[in-house]
């Protein structure tokens, strides 16, 4: 097994108390006003459903996925829908969703496999919809307490982009971690346009 996905399954109730009510208000901003009333949302690498609720209450359509099964399980209890047990190299949509959201769990794939797994969204999108995805703010890649990361800035992402010129940056913005003692940690959110 991953030793990500082991992580997540070992302390899975722990991460789900940590992140549930985090507010994520200003990060959802930046991807729900591409889309429209009712779109249908891929929830990729879902964690707690946090997010998955929130855009279901809103109206909007969702498919929640997630690599660990004991967060699959608290997902779905949390959000009364449910969530697809399913690692991002098992995904494969063809062109189904308005909006792939990928907060901070694409940080989990090393750089040898993103490009793929950005193919893999690529395919699962609708043309001309979007795209999101936040990464740890750095460059590099770390094992951090039992998981792996892959962080990006903006000149390593935008490297990372060549790979993918079907893809147009639409927004980039650089934010402060919302969980409570996480304060100076930065994240790097990104929004794409499947063109």
């Amino acid at each position: 097994m991953d030793p990500t996905i082991k992580y997540y399954d070992e302390n899975a109730k722990a991460f789900f108390e940590n992140t549930k009510d985090a507010d994520m208000k200003e990060v959802y901003e930046l991807f729900l006003k591409y889309l429209p009333p009712g779109a249908k949302i891929l929830d990729l690498g879902c964690g707690s459903g946090r997010d998955t609720r929130y855009f279901s209450q809103k109206g909007y359509d969702v498919t929640a996925v997630d690599g660990s099964i004991e967060m699959v399980k608290l997902s779905t209890q949390f959000t009364g829908r449910k969530t697809l047990h399913l690692t991002f190299d098992e995904i494969n949509f063809n062109e189904e969703f308005d909006g792939v959201w990928a907060c901070a769990s694409l940080l989990h794939v090393p750089r040898s496999k993103i490009v793929c797994v950005i193919n893999k969204i690529y395919s699962a999108l609708k043309k001309g919809r979007i795209f999101y995805s936040s990464f740890k703010y750095g460059n590099g890649e770390e094992i951090r307490n039992g998981r792996f990361f892959n962080n990006y800035d903006e000149k390593s992402f935008n490297e990372l982009l060549k790979n993918h010129p079907y893809f147009t940056l639409l927004e980039m913005k650089v934010t402060g971690d919302v969980r409570k003692g996480r304060e100076n940690e930065k994240w790097l959110n990104v929004v794409l346009r499947k063109e």
